[in-house]
């Protein structure tokens, strides 16, 4: 009976005869297994409806169309939908009703591109080609810049074996000036059915609509592969004449010569690669070169050719410097041309005179390029000709001839005390930087000069570096921190403490908030909490910044984890038990009293810091939240201030009058005059609200 009401059918439970343990055991991932593969599929195809007459089909269509006509009612913009409701028209053969869907959605969005698609293919499905030739020809009117409706219209056309109705379309679609591939379409039609004039004429206005290399190479390339060449070396020439500028391009001449050379016009070949090397930018010229090269191996002599393009080379770098002789760039390209086939003398010369050629004026902006010339010449000899006298000579007389009491050049008395180091003249080196310090000191002078001493382990005359450093120096607060680095990698605290105050005194610094930072983090590490509270409040003399407030508000509330040695030699960890708690205590305390100073004295009038003082009260909020209890975070909150929108006026920069008014955003503390009106205005507005949205609810 419970099979007959559609019940499942429960198995009979199976009574356990042993509960012992089994000698081979069953794996979890095996149970899951076998239970997926026993499992039975419940699901259960959708019941099939069976139309036996007349009657019932006309009750189901009207049922179908009736669902459609909801659905397109309710979504009207879903052209997925119109195309679903068009397409099950077409499958009851009613054509007539899918071709008014189709209609009725165009009316939605004729701009859209897939309806006119299914539109046309339905009709051409259904053999309607008059239909379909209708429907194209209104998208290709209406949409002239999808190229997909037109190669779809032109298709079908050319399937019906209208070759001319084809050609119409594709002349109407030419008046668009498509790009490049509409028009080589185009072509390739015409040469499927032998209409090589055809192609050419359509060649001709392509490269009038497209004046580019591209349609002129292709264009050379259609009459090569109808072996007409001479046509072709028309079209190249024709090109290079008309293009003008825009021919220079290393495609255009690349392709021709590639051309005559195919022709076997060898002599041709390389005048179109003289020509362009002549014409073709520096910057292009480098893959032309080395095609020219591979043409000549193939071609010519090797050897000739390398000393046909150098010589070429060099005739015009000497034209480009003798119209502007410090042209420094030219000279670097010209120098790297007889390093790499030039000897050692004629490569000298060629940089004695290249360094003859000094800035016109004492300015350091135009010395920049020219002092690389120096070092490139003191690297060549040394790496090159390795000749180390001559390498010192180059360093010496480009110390001599820049101006140090104008500007100076730190890279020069750095690269040449390295290269004494590489001699392993260390003597020499420290000579060179003693010169630089005394007559240029600069900062990454006597980075380098410590740098080095460090290295070789002289702490002694790091030391006195520094000591000279800060004298020239003073207010750089890389040296002092650098300085300190120093002496507390050594476990030197007392004098890395003494640096420090040294540097904190200073007048002037160009990065006081690093070397405070620095000082108080040192603190910090060396465990002396008093000496960083001490640090914290010194710096509050000298700056009242929003950052330094909640940073030290921060350390009170921290606790410094380190380990302190007690008398007995054990050591405990500072903070344990009750002492840790009524430390805590203490600690939080002290934050809390720096975070009210902090907005004491931002909630100053006369220093207009409302978005200093917000971020000290979301930094204590944050401090609460963590720390405290629900009350200090609500003594917190009620201190909190109301954002509101304002205007003010705007005024010119110019004339300072009046031209216009402009919305910014506020705040509006509790504690201010008029506050306590306006919020209890926004709090009656609330209830308002609320009440209203519970009654239309209701």
């Amino acid at each position: 009976m419970a099979d007959r009401m559609g019940q499942a059918k429960l198995p009979r439970a199976t009574r356990v005869k042993s509960k012992q343990a089994a000698d081979r055991q069953i794996t979890a991932e095996q149970l899951i297994r076998e239970a997926k593969d026993r499992q039975e599929d419940d699901y259960r195809a959708a019941p099939r409806q069976k139309i036996v007459d007349q009657e019932e089909l006309d009750e189901y269509r009207l049922g179908k169309r009736k669902e459609f006509e909801d659905l397109v009612r309710k979504v009207r913009w879903n052209i997925s939908a119109w195309c679903k409701y068009a397409k099950w028209e077409d499958s009851q053969n009613d054509l007539a009703r899918a071709r008014s869907v189709y209609e009725r959605a165009l009316e939605v969005s004729h701009r859209n591109v897939t309806l006119w698609l299914k539109y046309a293919e339905m009709e051409m499905r259904n053999k309607n080609v008059n239909h379909a030739r209708n429907v194209w020809d209104r998208a290709c009117t209406l949409l002239p810049r999808i190229d997909q409706l037109w190669y779809k219209y032109i298709h079908m056309e050319e399937m019906l074996g209208n070759v001319a109705g084809a050609r119409q379309v594709f002349e109407r679609w030419m008046k668009w000036e498509p790009d490049h591939q509409g028009w080589r379409a185009y072509i390739k039609m015409e040469l499927r059915y032998d209409e090589v004039d055809r192609a050419r004429g359509v060649y001709e206005r392509y490269v009038r609509c497209h004046p580019t290399v591209k349609a002129w190479v292709n264009y050379a390339k259609f009459e090569g592969k109808l072996g007409e060449r001479e046509r072709a070396r028309q079209v190249y020439e024709t090109a290079v004449r008309e293009l003008g500028l825009d021919a220079n391009t290393i495609d255009l001449f690349q392709k021709f010569a590639q051309f005559e050379e195919f022709c076997k016009e060898f002599d041709r070949a390389r005048a179109i690669y003289k020509y362009a090397l002549d014409n073709v930018p520096k910057k292009q010229a480098e893959e032309l070169y080395s095609d020219y090269v591979r043409f000549e191996k193939k071609h010519g002599d090797r050897n000739e050719i390398e000393d046909v393009i150098s010589r070429k080379k060099r005739f015009q770098y000497e034209e480009d410097l003798k119209a502007n002789p410090s042209a420094y760039d030219t000279w670097f390209d010209y120098l790297r041309l007889e390093e790499g086939s030039g000897t050692h003398d004629q490569v000298r010369e060629l940089y004695e005179r290249a360094i003859s050629n000094v800035p016109p004026a004492q300015e350091k902006r135009f010395w920049r390029r020219y002092i690389y010339l120096w070092i490139n010449y003191a690297l060549y000899e040394e790496l090159e000709a390795e000749d180390a006298g001559r390498t010192r000579e180059v360093y010496q007389q480009c110390l001599k001839f820049i101006p140090h009491r104008t500007f100076s050049f730190s890279k020069v008395w750095i690269l040449a005390a390295q290269f004494e180091v590489r001699q392993r003249n260390l003597s020499g080196a420290r000579k060179t930087y003693g010169r630089a310090i005394g007559m240029a000191p600069k900062k990454k002078i006597f980075d380098s000069y410590i740098e080095m001493e460090m290295q070789l382990g002289n702490v002694d005359r790091c030391r006195a570096l520094y000591e000279k450093y800060l004298e020239v120096m003073p207010s750089s607060c890389d040296a002092w921190c650098k300085f300190t680095d120093l002496e507390r990698n050594l476990g030197e605290t007392e004098r890395t403490r003494a640096i420090f105050e040294l540097a904190v005194q200073q007048q002037m610094l160009d990065k006081p908030e690093n070397l405070w930072k620095m000082y108080i983090d040192f603190e910090i590490g060396e465990g002396e909490r008093e000496r960083a509270r001490d640090l914290y409040e010194r710096l509050m003399e000298r700056t009242k910044h929003v950052k330094v407030w909640i940073s030290f508000a921060r350390f009170e509330a921290v606790p410094l984890h380190r380990l302190q040695p007690r008398e007995e030699g054990e050591e405990e960890e500072v903070g344990g038990g009750s002492e840790e708690e009524g430390a805590t205590y203490d600690m939080q305390q002290r934050a809390r009293e720096i975070y009210r100073r902090a907005y004491k004295y931002f909630r100053d009038p006369n220093l207009e810091a409302k978005e200093e003082c917000v971020m000290v009260l979301e930094a204590w909020k944050s401090f609460e939240q963590e720390n405290g209890s629900s009350d200090d975070v609500a003594a917190v909150q009620e201190k909190m201030p109301r954002q509101v929108k304002r205007r003010r006026p705007v005024r010119d920069e110019h004339t300072g009058e009046e031209v216009g008014m402009e919305e910014y955003f506020d705040y509006l503390f509790p504690d201010e005059a008029g506050a306590a009106p306006l919020q209890a205005l926004l709090a009656a507005a609330h209830k308002w609200k609320k009440r209203k949205v519970d009654e239309e609810s209701g």
